[in-house]
């Protein structure tokens, strides 16, 4: 094995061991950032950063995972005038996806595996249509599901077709857990990815040495997708992975797509709030973000 890890190594990709750190930060010198994902409308969003408030808890960033093309433009301005007041981001994810066009394949036990990419060049127009009215509406965070997708949008960013200051994420449900594929994707153009959810601490640390951008890691997650809690394991989070988004809240959603209501914005605040229990009691050395940080995604 000693010539492929050799390869791996003049690529970029390094073996880690238990010892690793990660010395890098975001722009700002912060280690991690708190994200609450899951917030579908602009109701819920304005009680999760009303609760916030009330708890004195800095939200960074808020995810809406249904899709751009299940909301209004007068729900989409509405969450953006939220996220400029609140300084935080807001990103939206691309709303065609196999799931949401004719596939049957999409909806069988094989077929689940390709369920959140993008079939055919028609869907492939429709996603970057999809991307254009978000951006045009102030949106400057967006969730993908699909590769190519960030391969077009990247070179449309680069071109001027999309504002420079756009960020793009890459869901989970994409499928990415090695530091091969997020060194591909960051080359790319990637801002922001978040890799499959149940990665150990030592898959992480491989992650994070091959890459410079933030890491998206969830704390806790829906029933659909195992429901584990890894609260205690949020202070490694932060000590090999850093920069991180601390994805927060997922346990009180069902699933991906699960419409929070108002009553579990709240409850999805209190999840946030244990977690910074976490930090404050097991590495209270560690750095957040300061609200308003110049290099967040915010809505214009």
């Amino acid at each position: 094995m000693y010539n492929t890890k050799e390869f791996l190594e003049n690529m970029g990709i390094n073996e880690v061991d238990s010892s690793f750190k990660s010395n890098k930060t975001f722009n700002d010198g912060g280690q991690f950032r708190f994200e609450v994902p899951g917030i579908q409308s602009p109701k819920t969003m304005e009680s999760l950063l009303n609760e916030a408030d009330n708890q004195d808890l800095t939200i960074h960033r808020v995810t809406q995972t249904k899709g751009i093309m299940l909301l209004t433009d007068d729900e989409i301005i509405q969450m953006v005038d939220l996220a400029q007041k609140s300084e935080c981001e807001l990103f939206l994810s691309v709303g065609p996806r196999a799931t949401y066009d004719t596939s049957a394949t999409a909806h069988t036990k094989e077929g689940s595996r390709i369920g959140y990419r993008l079939r055919g060049y028609d869907n492939l127009v429709y996603a970057i249509e999809d991307v254009k009215r978000a951006s045009n509406l102030g949106v400057r965070g967006i969730l993908l599901y699909d590769e190519g997708l960030l391969y077009v949008l990247n070179k449309m960013r680069l071109e001027g077709e999309l504002p420079k200051n756009i960020h793009f994420k890459m869901s989970a449900h994409a499928g990415q857990g090695n530091p091969a594929s997020a060194k591909l994707l960051e080359e790319n153009g990637l801002d922001s990815l978040n890799p499959v959810r149940d990665l150990q601490i030592p898959m992480l640390a491989a992650i994070r040495n091959a890459i410079d951008i933030p890491i998206d890691l969830h704390t806790e997650n829906p029933k659909s997708t195992g429901g584990f809690i890894r609260h205690y394991e949020v202070p490694d989070f932060i000590k090999v992975a850093a920069p991180v988004y601390l994805k927060t809240g997922g346990s009180v959603a069902a699933n991906h797509n699960w419409d929070t209501t108002e009553k579990e914005a709240v409850a999805r605040i209190k999840q946030v709030k244990l977690v910074e229990r976490m930090i404050s009691e097991y590495c209270p050395q560690a750095v957040m973000s300061p609200p308003k940080s110049s290099d967040l995604a915010i809505p214009e």
